[in-house]
């Protein structure tokens, strides 16, 4: 069937941006997860819509895979076809207007539109996600989120129709949206900014990529923050009260910088990962009785 699908996908996407049992960890920022059975990477929004249409028309699973910053992909890889939008690249600035494709890094984002003087988006500055993947779970950070500068996104249907969603039919809130509600597919966003003094967002992102770089750790593969915040609570905090820094199974570990984060130390598998989380879930509910909910999203099968 891979076979059929590749060739069957060649008349829509350049043959060399088709992958067949395309190991996923390449893809990953936990550098974790096992093989696509089909990896697509298409140029173009009609490209990936055609590729939709086509996994819709053929009943073939289809996952669309951003930047890998906020997933978990187990050991045994993910079938059919892994959509990948990370050549929809482009960043474009008209006046106070910011457009951006979905396979754009939000913290290029961020930077082109703080060149132009631009404020609004300086808390995305260490985010290390897509647009398209920002936009599914409304991505925030020191206060801000993506719900205060939309304006609105284009996206694709599971069927492969396109539509334009306004900031409302987005129903956006605390690391969700309709997007992720409905499994649509985000292409494109557009997001209204306001004039700022260059001196103060420099200095913004200056001081909240000291912060990020100072208290997270990032000399490690992880899927950044794990778990959602419980209301009243820090998940970090719960994590560490909780004595479980430092411990984790296999290669995974809670990180001794910051409880939030679960660190890959180079040779953990998603088992491990996978299994550090649940660990984490079990202790701090029989110490505090509180429900820790992942962040990130585990995907994929096991290995049979």
């Amino acid at each position: 069937m891979k076979e059929q699908w590749m060739n069957d996908l060649k008349t829509i996407v350049n043959p060399d941006d088709i992958k067949i049992d395309e190991p996923l960890n390449k893809y990953t920022m936990t550098k974790l997860g096992g093989n696509a059975d089909l990896l697509v990477m298409p140029s173009t929004e009609e490209e990936a819509a055609e590729v939709v249409k086509y996994a819709h028309q053929h009943d073939v699973p289809l996952f669309l895979l951003g930047n890998g910053s906020n997933m978990v992909i187990r050991d045994g890889g993910l079938r059919g076809i892994v959509l990948n939008l990370s050549k929809l690249d482009e960043i474009r600035i008209e006046g106070t207007t910011v457009y951006a494709q979905a396979g754009a890094l939000i913290i290029d984002v961020s930077r082109a539109a703080a060149a132009q003087s631009l404020s609004g988006l300086e808390f995305s500055c260490g985010i290390p996600g897509s647009v398209g993947g920002a936009m599914a779970m409304n991505a925030g950070a020191y206060g801000g989120e993506i719900n205060d500068v939309i304006v609105s996104c284009k996206i694709m249907t599971p069927s492969g129709d396109i539509l334009n969603l306004t900031k409302e039919q987005l129903e956006l809130g605390y690391r969700q949206s309709i997007i992720a509600k409905k499994g649509y597919y985000a292409l494109s966003s557009i997001f209204e900014l306001k004039k700022g003094d260059q001196a103060t967002i420099d200095e913004t992102i200056a001081d909240l990529t000291y912060k990020r770089e100072s208290k997270q750790p990032l000399e490690f593969p992880s899927a950044g923050s794990v778990f959602k915040r419980p209301p009243g609570h820090f998940a970090g905090k719960l994590i560490q009260d909780s004595g479980l820094q430092g411990k984790g199974v296999g290669g995974a570990e809670v990180s001794t910088k910051h409880a939030g984060f679960i660190i890959n130390k180079g040779n953990a598998t998603a088992t491990d990962y996978i299994e550090t989380i649940r660990m984490v879930q079990r202790t701090v509910k029989e110490k505090f009785n509180i429900d820790l909910e992942t962040e990130v999203k585990i995907v994929g099968e096991d290995v049979k």
